[in-house]
């Protein structure tokens, strides 16, 4: 995904790499990525990166993005946050950190994905009854959370337009006698195999017909067209929480 970011901000005339983080015990350290001059070297130094940068698009670890934000407070830098897979604690320090500084949270920085978000929104309240509703994600065989964050996303949207919570409703997993399913439940599927980039799948079961909004993703090419515009988006914000709706103005 950094590499994306970085071809995606060189082919632009109003945004430039001011700096390329990693981890301090990685093998790609020195090496430069970036084609505009002056060509910039992947290095550890978070202070001096934010130091030279406006914004930190982060794509990440929660550990990682977590470190980011005590470093992004010091320093005033404004934040696009990619990465999934937070606790609740790691959220609410997103949450803390965007009342002193502008930060673009979002599970999926695709602006299809996106527009995705918008339909189910729509179609869970349009179909609140009578509708069965599961969630079937797949991605390829390195990642480590599950279900995704956009899974997650998903059936957030779909909670609270039934106006329910999530953690009540939820089943992560079936085996063996399960027995009827619940009405109200919002069931996850996820797929791990391959190089998958991400496709997600929102069914609305209900009696004599069936209804499916799918996304899938061919490429990373969208999740860095989306983070570019989240950057122009946080760089004129003033502190506050925003998320791709708010990029894209979906709301």
């Amino acid at each position: 995904m950094g590499r994306m970011l970085v071809a995606a901000i060189d082919a632009t005339d109003d945004l430039a790499v001011s700096a390329l983080l990693d981890r301090a015990d990685s093998p790609q350290l020195g090496q430069a990525l970036s084609i505009k001059s002056p060509r910039v070297a992947i290095a550890a130094d978070i202070d001096a990166a934010l130091a030279a940068s406006d914004v930190l698009i982060d794509f990440t670890r929660p550990e990682g993005t977590a470190r980011h934000l005590e470093s992004a407070l010091a320093h005033g830098t404004r934040l696009v946050i990619g990465t999934t897979g937070f606790d609740a604690t790691g959220r609410d320090a997103i949450e803390r950190a965007a009342t002193t500084i502008p930060i673009v949270f979002a599970p999926n920085m695709s602006v299809g994905v996106n527009v995705v978000f918008k339909l189910v929104a729509d179609a869970a309240r349009a179909l609140a009854d009578g509708y069965d509703v599961e969630i079937i994600e797949a991605h390829h065989r390195h990642k480590v959370d599950a279900p995704s964050g956009t899974a997650v996303r998903m059936a957030e949207l779909v909670a609270a337009a039934r106006g329910v919570s999530l953690a009540d409703v939820a089943s992560y997993g079936r085996e063996g006698i399960v027995g009827p399913r619940p009405a109200s439940t919002i069931g996850f599927s996820a797929i791990r195999g391959g190089d998958i980039v991400g496709d997600h799948t929102v069914l609305f079961a209900g009696t004599g017909e069936r209804i499916e909004i799918t996304h899938r993703s061919g490429s990373r090419d969208g999740y860095a067209t989306g983070a570019l515009a989240a950057a122009r988006f946080v760089a004129s914000r003033p502190a506050g929480l925003y998320d791709m709706q708010d990029v894209l103005g979906l709301r």
